[in-house]
């Protein structure tokens, strides 16, 4: 939904601008407060600043301001592009360990049917061994079996 134009009355620095923008009457009135408070500051910090130069180094100090924020900005979407990134991987490692625990508990299970209860499960890659083997004492005795 496009905000509608806004006209917005502004004192600045003693002299009235009308400001057309999208911003809320509250949003304008924070930014005419604080441009005419860092006016205010710069003139105090060097008296002999006109209002036209004090003007100039406002808008210095708000761009530099300006592009340190976008610098940051830009910073933090990277990092959370690189977060994203580490929880996907995350989420696959996640997976790896569930497949691994199912291969481990399934070949628990195995060995706890051939009464081998008190053999240990050192690796994942063990638990595949015993199944291998399973399947393939399965193959034979049904093979046997269709003779």
């Amino acid at each position: 939904m496009v905000k509608e134009k806004t006209r917005y009355k502004a004192v600045i620095a003693d002299h009235t601008y009308t400001i057309i923008g999208q911003e809320s009457k509250q949003h304008m009135d924070l930014v005419t407060k604080l441009v005419n408070e860092q006016l205010a500051e710069i003139k105090h910090i060097s008296p002999q600043t006109n209002d036209e130069q004090a003007s100039v180094l406002l808008a210095i100090n708000a761009i530099s301001d300006q592009l340190k924020k976008q610098e940051k900005v830009l910073n933090l979407e990277q990092e959370v592009a690189e977060l994203k990134k580490r929880t996907i991987r995350l989420a696959e490692l996640e997976n790896r360990i569930k497949r691994i625990e199912a291969i481990e508990e399934e070949a628990r299970g195995v060995l706890k049917k051939n009464g081998q209860e008190d053999v240990e499960i050192h690796n994942h890659m063990e638990a595949q061994q015993i199944l291998n083997e399973n399947r393939k004492q399965q193959i034979q005795s049904k093979s046997t079996q269709d003779q």
